[in-house]
């Protein structure tokens, strides 16, 4: 669903952009908003979310479609937790959906869906170990690498219950705003997977807004 935000971006306390193939490891407070703009289209933001005062509580993906029943995420949309709490509320929308099923790159998934000799291409969750190795203070292992959302990413369901990875539906400017409903560690992966079209074989930046 299309909803546009009433937020004004010159007025977010913190803003960055995130290059592709970066990750980004923040702390935000119950009642922030969180917004991630897809700055060039077709570009996919692996994220997961974490209850920052308790980091065995984080982002579950069985429990937030069961709860909507709906397997794509998109304005309305709560992000429930392994504990089925509410984590964040998606309030603004302007991308319509989002894939929470296709799960994050990783050199095994290269081997398997592209080729041997790209086991070792960079994919998300190496972004995301590097980033647990390199801020030991929030107290994050690679055990704690779950489920994830792939914010911008078009993985269409067929009839037959399969997924497929397709042309994106995101254009420049495309944006997704959420409201913590807890206080929240956001662990994004800008991914820089070239080999499907999840983000036109090119991947390229992102921008992180804060209010």
């Amino acid at each position: 669903m299309i909803k546009e935000s009433l937020l004004n971006p010159a007025e977010a306390h913190f803003q960055q952009h995130i290059g592709a193939g970066d990750y980004w490891l923040y702390r935000i407070e119950k009642g922030a908003t969180l917004r991630i703009t897809d700055l060039e289209g077709n570009q996919a933001a692996d994220t997961l979310f974490f209850n920052a005062d308790d980091t065995a509580e984080r982002y579950s993906m069985t429990d937030t479609l069961r709860g909507q029943q709906n397997v794509f995420l998109t304005a309305g949309s709560v992000l429930r937790s392994n504990d089925d709490r509410p984590m964040l509320t998606i309030v603004a929308d302007t991308c319509g959906r989002h894939d929470t099923l296709g799960g994050a790159c990783a050199t095994e998934s290269n081997t398997v869906r592209y080729d041997l000799e790209k086991r070792h291409m960079h994919a998300c969750r190496d972004s995301w170990m590097l980033a647990v190795a390199e801020h030991p203070e929030y107290g994050l292992t690679r055990r704690d690498i779950t489920h994830n959302i792939n914010f911008f990413m078009n993985v269409p369901v067929t009839h037959e219950g399969g997924l497929t990875f397709a042309d994106g539906i995101s254009a420049p400017g495309k944006y997704v705003e959420m409201v913590a409903e807890m206080n929240i560690l956001v662990l994004i992966s800008n991914c820089p997977q070239l080999n499907n079209p999840c983000n036109g074989y090119n991947p390229t930046p992102i921008l992180v807004s804060v209010w």
